[in-house]
């Protein structure tokens, strides 16, 4: 399958996951309260899961996931929501580390 056809495949499950949890968003309290545990721990980590494989690959995906499920659980929705910020800063940070350790590797090589 090219990357192109996965896209396209990831970003149509990343839209149509979005309908129910937006429906859960917006929807009257008294009404949605039924469906906040499928919102918690079906929706949202499928989000997730398309949302950072298109972003930044499977792996990234998965860890995203794991750190969703495992910090929902243990601490609640805001330790949940706190984790993935963590997450994508950790990320940056890696990501900024890793070009600077690679110009500083072409510096050697080229000396």
């Amino acid at each position: 399958m090219n990357q192109a056809t996965k896209r396209s495949i990831l970003r149509w499950i990343h839209l149509i996951v979005t309908i129910p949890t937006l429906g859960y968003i917006y929807g009257p309290a008294a009404k949605v309260e039924q469906y906040a545990d499928a919102v918690r721990f079906a929706f949202v980590p499928v989000l997730i899961l398309s949302g950072y494989w298109m972003y930044a690959g499977v792996y990234f995906a998965i860890i995203g996931v794991a750190i969703w499920l495992g910090a929902i659980q243990l601490s609640g929705s805001g330790a949940a929501i706190l984790s993935q910020v963590a997450l994508l800063i950790a990320r940056k940070i890696w990501l900024v580390i890793r070009a600077r350790h690679k110009q500083i590797q072409a510096r050697f090589i080229s000396q």
